[in-house]
């Protein structure tokens, strides 16, 4: 129980969480994509994003939630009340990880910027080249190479093979 308490102090919900969704889920196939605890409203929501080569099915969305859900009631890590879903990140889904760029590396992707840059774009649309250092490189036409700081961004999100310049 000591580790426990030191887990609730740490305040590292979404790492413990995870801890217990690689748990849940393996054996399964599927690998966890990424984990989010957050507020919306008044309410709580634990999103745990699950993935596999072949896509996430129903099945296996309810699978490790009741797995998952199960270890979460026998773990106590939450305080607060809240909302589990588990889910697919999406064909659009969202890029946060280094692992998740190097997977998608020369993928066309869409990056939304927290402030404009000086020629007034918020979104750009590109292969993504790279991200390294902290620093996201994106091929945004045949000329255009950018370099993005990765904070300065507030997305990065896979678009469809056929996505067309804006």
């Amino acid at each position: 129980m000591k580790a426990l308490a030191a887990k609730k102090k740490s305040g590292n919900t979404v790492s413990a969480v995870w801890a217990l969704a690689e748990k849940a889920a393996s054996g399964t196939g599927v690998t966890i994509w990424d984990v989010r605890f957050v507020k919306e409203g008044a309410d709580w929501f634990l999103r745990v994003f699950l993935d596999k080569p072949e896509g996430i099915s129903m099945d296996d969305c309810v699978m490790v939630s009741r797995e998952l859900n199960t270890l979460l009631d026998e773990e106590d890590l939450i305080e607060q009340s809240y909302c589990l879903e588990v889910c697919s990140p999406g064909i659009n889904r969202e890029l946060t990880r280094p692992e998740h760029f190097e997977r998608f590396t020369g993928s066309p992707v869409r990056v939304k910027l927290i402030r404009p840059l000086p020629d007034g774009r918020r979104e750009l649309n590109g292969e993504l080249l790279s991200l390294a250092d902290g620093e996201i490189r994106l091929q945004v036409d045949e000329e255009e190479v950018l370099t993005i700081a990765q904070k300065d961004s507030v997305s990065v999100r896979l678009l469809d093979d056929d996505f067309e310049e804006e």
